[in-house]
C-alpha cells in the first residue's frame, strides 16, 4: 500500500511511519523491527499546519515498540505486534483538557498565563504557578493581585525582549515570540541548532542485569525496576506515567517547599506514588540517598546542573550506582546562553517560530496539543526502555538526554537527527476521521475524587490498557519502594 505525503507534513516525513523510523534510529533502535508497527490514520486528529500528528504518532509508536522489545527480552519471544490509533494519540496528547475531578475541569492556564501585544510585537508569559505569577507582576512593577489590563497596559509600553528580560531577571517566565529566522539567529537558537532529537550514551560501567521474566496479567514490561522521579509539570511526569503504565515502581519526589498544582499532578500521577523530601534536611537527604541506592532509573526535570549538588550529575551517579539509568529533560537543551533558565512548553513554542507559523505575526497561534511537552515525554520514556534493555546484554550505566527545544527543531523540519525515511515500516490503515476524545475516556474513584481520564495511547499485543492504580494527593505516600 501506498502512500502520498500527509498534508504539512515534511519532506523527511513522506508517510504516515516516516517520523517514527526516524525517532527508532536516533534511540538507536534496530530498523528490523519496525515492520511491527502498525498504525491507523485518521484525519482531523491534531489539525495543525505542523505535522503534529505526524511527531505524537511517532513519539507514542517508538514508546511502543521499545516497550515490546522490552517483553521480547524478558522472554524470548517474537516483538509483540505495535498498534498505533491516531485517535488514541490525539486524545492522550490533550490528556490534560479531557481530565474531570469529580464532575469538574481543571483549569490549564491561569489568567496572566497568555500571548500580549508589546510596543514592537508580542511576548509570552507563563505564570501558572503563584510564585512565578508574583515574579511577573514584580517585573513589570505591578502589585501582585494585578489583574490582566493592568498587566497589558504594563507590557504594551515595552518592547517584547525587554519583557522577556526583565521577568526572567525577577525569577519568573516570559519569551519574545520570534519567527523562526530570529530564532535562529538567536543565540540560544544557534547554540541547539544541528543537535540531534536526543541523546542517549553509555556513561559509565556496570554488570549486565538480565530483566526479569514477564508476570502477572497483563504483563507489565517494567515490572520489578525502580524509577526514581524528579520531575515536574508535563513532559516528565508523562514519561514516568508511561513507565507506570508498563509496571515500574514510580516514586515521585518533590520538595515539600515547592507545591505541585493539584489537577496537573493528577493528570499525571496515574501508576504512581508521591512523597515529599526537602533535600536540604539531613534526615530527608538520608532517606534520599536510600532511595537512590535502590533505584533503576533516576529521571529529572530540572534545569541543567540544577540537582548536581544532590550527587546526581551523570559521571558521580553512574560511579555511586554502576548500573543506573540518569534520563536528564530540560526546556532549552544543555549548551547556550538559555540552558540554565526554566522553561514550558508554550514558551518553547512562542520563542522558537512555532507559534508565528501556527498563527501568524498579527497574532501568534499554538499547536493544538502541548505536543513538545507530550511528545518529549514518550521518546524520553522510550529512551528508558531501550537503555535497560540494552543494559540487560551488555551492561553499562545509561544517561539520556532530551530537550523541549530539539523536539521543537524536529517538528519543524530543523533538526531531525537519527535520519529514517520510514522504507521498513509497518503496515498503514486509513480509518475513519477522528471523532472527538469520548470513547478513549473511562472514569475511576480514587483518592483525589472521582476521576475521568484519556486510556494510555502505548499498545501492543498483550500489553496493559489501562493503570494498575489511579493517582493518589501530591505528596501523600512515604518515601520508600513498594
Amino acid at each position: 500500500m501506498t502512500h502520498s505525503p500527509l498534508p504539512g507534513a515534511s519532506s523527511a516525513w513522506a508517510t504516515p511511519l516516516s517520523a517514527a523510523a526516524s525517532a527508532w534510529a536516533a534511540l538507536g533502535g534496530d530498523p528490523a523491527l519496525l515492520p511491527r508497527v502498525s498504525v491507523v490514520v485518521r484525519e482531523s486528529a491534531l489539525p495543525a499546519r505542523l505535522p503534529v500528528m505526524d511527531l505524537a504518532r511517532a513519539c507514542v509508536g517508538v514508546c511502543a515498540l521499545a516497550a515490546a522489545e522490552s517483553v521480547a527480552a524478558r522472554d524470548g519471544r517474537d516483538v509483540p505486534a505495535v498498534r498505533v490509533d491516531d485517535g488514541a494519540v490525539a486524545t492522550a496528547f490533550t490528556s490534560e483538557r479531557h481530565l474531570l475531578v469529580d464532575g469538574r475541569a481543571p483549569v490549564n492556564f491561569a489568567p496572566l498565563s497568555r500571548f500580549w501585544p508589546t510596543a514592537d510585537g508580542w511576548a509570552r508569559t507563563h505564570a501558572n504557578y503563584p510564585h512565578h505569577r508574583a515574579a511577573l507582576t514584580a517585573a513589570l512593577g505591578l502589585s501582585e493581585r494585578a489583574d490582566a489590563d493592568a498587566v497589558a497596559a504594563a507590557v504594551a509600553e515595552r518592547t517584547a525582549t525587554a519583557v522577556e528580560e526583565a521577568v526572567y531577571s525577577a525569577g519568573g517566565l516570559a519569551v519574545a515570540v520570534r519567527d523562526p529566522a530570529q530564532w535562529a539567529a538567536h543565540p540560544q537558537g544557534a547554540a541547539v541548532a544541528g543537535r540531534p532529537l536526543l541523546v542517549r550514551e553509555r556513561i559509565g560501567d556496570g554488570p549486565a542485569r538480565p530483566l526479569p521474566p514477564l508476570a502477572g496479567s497483563p504483563p507489565r514490561p517494567a515490572a520489578g525496576l525502580r524509577v526514581l522521579d524528579l520531575t515536574r509539570v508535563v513532559a516528565g511526569p508523562v514519561a514516568t506515567r508511561t513507565l507506570a503504565l508498563l509496571g515500574a515502581d514510580v516514586l515521585r519526589v518533590d520538595s515539600p517547599r515547592l507545591p505541585e498544582l493539584a489537577d496537573q499532578h493528577t493528570d499525571t500521577g496515574f501508576g504512581k506514588r508521591s512523597a515529599t523530601l526537602d533535600l536540604d534536611d539531613r534526615t530527608d537527604r538520608r532517606t534520599f540517598d536510600e532511595l537512590l541506592d535502590r533505584a533503576d532509573v533516576v529521571v529529572t526535570g530540572y534545569r541543567p546542573g540544577a540537582l548536581d549538588r544532590f550527587g546526581l550529575g551523570a559521571r558521580e551517579l553512574a560511579a555511586r550506582r554502576p548500573g543506573v539509568v540518569l534520563a536528564q529533560l530540560s526546556a532549552w537543551g544543555g549548551s547556550g546562553p538559555w540552558a540554565g533558565r526554566r522553561g514550558f512548553d508554550s514558551l518553547v513554542q512562542a520563542a522558537t517560530g512555532i507559534a508565528v507559523v501556527e498563527g501568524g505575526p498579527e497574532r501568534p497561534g499554538a499547536l493544538p496539543a502541548q505536543a513538545l511537552d507530550h511528545g518529549t515525554g514518550y521518546l524520553l520514556a522510550a529512551a528508558v526502555l531501550r537503555s535497560l534493555t540494552e543494559r540487560a546484554t551488555a551492561g553499562g550505566s545509561y544517561g539520556v538526554r532530551l530537550a523541549l527545544t530539539q523536539t521543537a527543531a524536529w517538528l519543524t523540519g530543523g533538526g531531525a537527527g537519527g535520519g529514517g525515511r520510514g522504507e521498513h515500516a509497518g503496515r498503514v490503515e486509513v480509518g475513519d476521521p477522528y471523532d472527538g476524545p469520548a470513547r478513549r475516556l473511562v472514569e475511576v474513584d480514587s483518592p483525589v475524587g472521582r476521576l475521568r481520564y484519556a486510556l494510555p495511547p502505548v499498545s501492543f499485543a498483550g500489553g496493559p490498557a489501562d493503570w494498575a492504580r489511579p493517582p493518589g494527593r501530591w505528596g501523600g505516600d512515604r518515601a520508600r519502594w513498594s
